[in-house]
């Protein structure tokens, strides 16, 4: 029997698909979550959905003796590390429980891998670490510079694995630096479900399409962009999982250290965002403008050329398909998975 990706965080939305696509790819999962932001309806329906119900294990990656015990149980070869707090304004009004959960919680599950002699990691980043550069298309050499503490918190975990690899070479890491997922899985079973408000743009479009919310606010229409409202990269939520399987097997062949930007290189505004929604769902969605959000910024998107380069990926599906997928999703779970 082949030996297990452990990933932690994979009842969430992202965490979800990729278990979804390593099962199909006939990889053994464990998943390490804490349901603090998930549904263990989720495991049901990767199970409708795959044939296979993954191994899983309810805790918290900053529980020492859990994690020590799952690596006991389960032979695991890599590690996905999802589980993380992500709301940029909530790190902004919690940032002592965001370094700790973000942090923290990273640190004591590299130092159970290490006890355990597991030493492959892909690692859930965000495009959050280059703050703002003072220009829009960013590659992996941007410089880093956050300007929240949810950004700050994917640099210093990335900086940790940077020193560890130096450290001990024969740790394999890859950073995936993410833009702005969206989408759901094709079958409409699988989707993101945000507690309380959302912070991202789709799911506070589906939900105002569906009638759980009034309108969407826009925050700004006086950015320096065509329409004036914030653009941004956004990206299949099955493509960002298939970039995950892209690294997996990267790693598993040898490569040693990997740092990719995993988006598409074409950004949408806001509005065209909701243009692209009402077409896809033929629903109408009422929105107003809002002030500016502290730490916002007009534009960015990846260069993903050295995705292509360094793993064989590209992003497969367009903004049709993204608007489409988060649609169904939606419609067929109007409180989620309530």
């Amino acid at each position: 029997m082949k030996p297990f990706i452990l990933v932690t965080g994979g009842t969430g939305y992202i965490g979800s698909h990729t278990v979804i696509q390593l099962q199909q790819k006939e990889y053994p999962v464990v998943i390490l979550d804490n349901l603090s932001n998930s549904s263990p309806v989720v495991l049901d329906r990767i199970a409708s959905i795959t044939g296979n119900r993954p191994a899983f294990v309810e805790g918290d990656i900053r529980d020492r003796d859990l994690v020590r015990q799952l690596f006991r149980d389960y032979a695991v070869s890599d590690v996905i590390h999802f589980a993380g707090l992500k709301a940029v304004g909530e790190g902004e009004a919690e940032p002592l429980r965001y370094y700790d959960n973000n942090v923290s919680g990273s640190l004591a599950l590299f130092q159970e891998m290490e006890a355990a002699g597991v030493f492959s990691i892909i690692f859930s980043s965000s495009a959050t670490v280059y703050g703002n550069p003072g220009y829009s298309r960013f590659t992996e050499e941007t410089p880093l510079n956050p300007v929240n503490v949810y950004g700050d918190t994917k640099k210093m975990v990335e900086d940790i694995l940077r020193a560890a690899k130096r450290a001990q070479p024969v740790w394999q890491v890859a950073l995936l630096r993410y833009f702005n997922p969206v989408g759901a899985h094709v079958s409409g079973m699988i989707g993101e479900d945000p507690a309380g408000i959302p912070n991202n743009l789709m799911p506070f479009i589906t939900q105002v399409a569906v009638g759980k919310r009034e309108k969407l606010s826009v925050f700004g229409n006086d950015w320096p962009t065509p329409d004036g409202t914030g653009r941004r990269d956004y990206i299949h939520v099955e493509d960002l999982a298939s970039a995950h399987l892209a690294a997996l097997n990267k790693l598993q062949g040898g490569e040693s250290f990997l740092t990719v930007n995993v988006g598409t290189g074409r950004p949408y505004s806001v509005l065209e965002m909701v243009a692209a929604f009402e077409k896809a769902s033929g629903k109408t969605i009422p929105y107003q403008f809002a002030a500016r959000r502290a730490g916002d910024i007009a534009e960015c998107y990846a260069d993903p050329a050295l995705a292509k380069t360094l793993l064989g990926w590209q992003a497969q599906h367009d903004v049709n398909r993204m608007c489409a997928d988060s649609w169904r999703w939606q419609k067929n779970n109007p409180v989620g998975y309530e």
